[in-house]
C-alpha cells in the first residue's frame, strides 16, 4: 500500500517533520484516490473534514516522535528520560527542600542551640536549625532554619519568631531577614543545570566534584564552591571575601551540618584548608576505633534581600489585582520556577529576566521599567545586581513595589 503523506526523514539521527499543510494535501491526494478520483477537496465538505481529523492525528504522532527522539538529548530531556541521563552520573532527582530562613537567637552565654531545635513562624509552620551553635559572649547569634514542610512557602522577615523547642537560656529568635524560598521537586531546568554543574561528582580532588557531592546533600537549595590557589590572601567576587592562600570556600544553604561536612570531606583534595563561618567533625571510619576526626568549615551565606520597583502602564484593561499578579510573577522568575535560572549564591540577575513573566499576566500589560537593589524599593535603580558567594538573596511580596503610571 502506498501513501502520498510525506513522512518523516531523519537527518544526522535527527526528525525533521513534514508541515501539515503537506501532511493535509497528501491526505486528500489518498481519498481522492480511493474514491476513484473526482473527489470535491474543499474542507467544509464531509471528506474534508475527514482530512483534516487524519492529518492533525498524524500530526500529533509525528511530534510525539519528535518529543521521544529529543528526550536522548540532555538540554531538552524531561520526565523519566531526564532521569535516566542524571543516572549514568549518579545523580537523583532532588525530591524538594523547605524554605531557608537566618533568624538571630538570643539567650545566655554559653546556651548551647543542637541541630534540629526547631522554631515556628506566624503561619504555624515549624523550622528546624541545621547546625549546632553555642551563644557567644554578645549574647545573639546568627542560626540557619529549614521550614520542614517542603515548598516555596514564604517566611517573610519577623514571622520566625517563637521557639518551638524549649531549651534553657535560648530565650528569643526573629529572622530580620525573608527567608530564601525552598521548591518542590526539582525542575527540569534546575535539575539540568545541576548535572551539567555536577558531572565531575563521581571524581576527587576537584571543585566539580565538591559540588557535585553537596549539592546532592538532601534540602540543600544552592551552593557554590570556589578555591584559592595562590599563595597569597585574595579578596573574592562582588563583597571582597577574604580566601586564604591554597583554601576552597564551599558556599551552602540548606541541608543538615553534618551530611554537609561529610559530603565536602569525602571530595575534597588533601591537605587543603577552608574558609567560612560554620563548622562539623567528621571521622575516617576506613581505621580501626578510635577514629581520625577531622573539622570541616564551610560557609552559611547571609540572607541578602532584593528589592523590585515595578513601573506599568495604567489602564482599564489591567486586572484588579495586578499588584499581586506582579508580584507572584517576580516572585517565580526570581525561585527559578518559571524555567529559568534562579537567583542565587555568586550570580548576577537582571531586570530584563522578569519582563517575560510580568508580560504573561495579560496582554494589557505594558511594563515601563523593573528595576533592583539591594536596600528598599525606593533604591530599587539598578538593571542587574551580583551577589557575592556569602551572599544568599532572598525575596518576598513586601519587597515588590508595582507602581501604575
Amino acid at each position: 500500500m502506498t501513501t502520498n503523506v510525506p513522512q518523516i526523514t531523519w537527518i544526522n539521527g535527527s526528525p525533521v517533520l513534514p508541515a501539515e499543510l503537506d501532511i493535509l494535501a497528501g491526505v486528500q491526494a489518498d481519498i481522492n484516490a480511493a474514491f476513484g478520483g473526482g473527489v470535491n477537496p474543499s474542507l467544509q465538505t464531509p471528506q474534508g473534514q475527514i482530512a483534516m481529523s487524519e492529518t492533525a492525528l498524524i500530526g500529533n504522532k509525528n511530534n510525539e516522535i519528535a518529543y521521544i527522539a529529543n528526550q536522548v538529548n540532555p538540554s531538552m530531556a524531561s520526565g523519566i528520560w531526564q532521569d535516566a541521563i542524571g543516572e549514568i552520573y549518579f545523580i537523583y532527582r532532588i525530591p524538594g527542600a523547605g524554605t531557608v530562613v537566618s533568624a538571630v537567637c538570643n539567650g545566655a552565654v554559653g546556651t548551647v542551640i543542637p541541630v534540629g531545635s526547631v522554631a515556628q513562624d506566624t503561619s504555624g509552620y515549624l523550622y528546624s536549625s541545621t547546625e549546632t551553635v553555642t551563644i557567644p559572649a554578645s549574647g545573639s547569634i546568627t542560626v540557619q532554619f529549614q521550614n520542614q514542610t517542603q515548598g516555596a512557602i514564604a517566611c517573610v522577615a519577623g514571622a520566625l519568631n517563637t521557639i518551638y523547642t524549649a531549651i534553657a537560656g535560648w530565650n528569643t529568635v526573629n529572622n530580620p531577614t525573608a527567608g530564601t524560598l525552598g521548591n518542590l521537586v526539582e525542575s527540569r531546568a534546575a535539575f539540568e543545570a545541576r548535572r551539567f554543574a555536577s558531572v565531575a561528582g563521581n571524581a576527587v580532588n576537584s571543585l566539580g566534584s565538591i559540588y557535585g557531592s553537596v549539592s546532592a546533600v538532601p534540602n540543600v537549595i544552592d551552593c557554590y564552591v570556589v578555591d584559592n590557589p595562590t599563595n597569597s590572601t585574595v579578596s573574592y567576587g562582588s563583597t571582597g571575601y577574604s580566601m586564604a592562600p591554597h583554601s576552597i570556600t564551599v558556599s551552602v544553604a540548606g541541608g543538615s551540618s553534618d551530611a554537609i561536612a561529610q559530603a565536602i570531606w569525602n571530595k575534597k583534595p588533601p591537605g587543603t584548608s577552608y574558609n567560612g563561618n560554620t563548622s562539623a567533625t567528621v571521622y575516617d571510619t576506613n581505621y580501626a576505633e578510635p577514629y581520625p576526626s577531622y573539622t570541616v568549615t564551610w560557609l552559611i551565606p547571609s540572607s541578602t534581600p532584593v528589592y523590585f520597583a515595578v513601573q506599568l502602564k495604567n489602564n482599564s484593561q489591567l486586572p484588579s489585582n495586578i499588584t499581586q499578579l506582579v508580584q507572584n510573577a517576580i516572585i517565580q522568575s526570581f525561585s527559578g520556577e518559571d524555567g529559568g535560572t534562579a537567583a542565587g549564591i555568586n550570580q548576577t540577575t537582571y531586570s530584563g529576566r522578569y519582563y517575560a513573566n510580568v508580560n504573561a499576566i495579560s496582554p494589557a500589560v505594558e511594563i515601563l521599567s523593573i528595576l533592583i537593589g539591594f536596600t528598599n524599593i525606593a533604591g530599587a535603580t539598578h538593571t542587574s545586581l551580583t551577589f557575592g558567594i556569602d551572599q544568599l538573596p532572598t525575596i518576598s511580596a513586601s519587597q515588590i513595589g508595582v507602581t501604575l503610571v
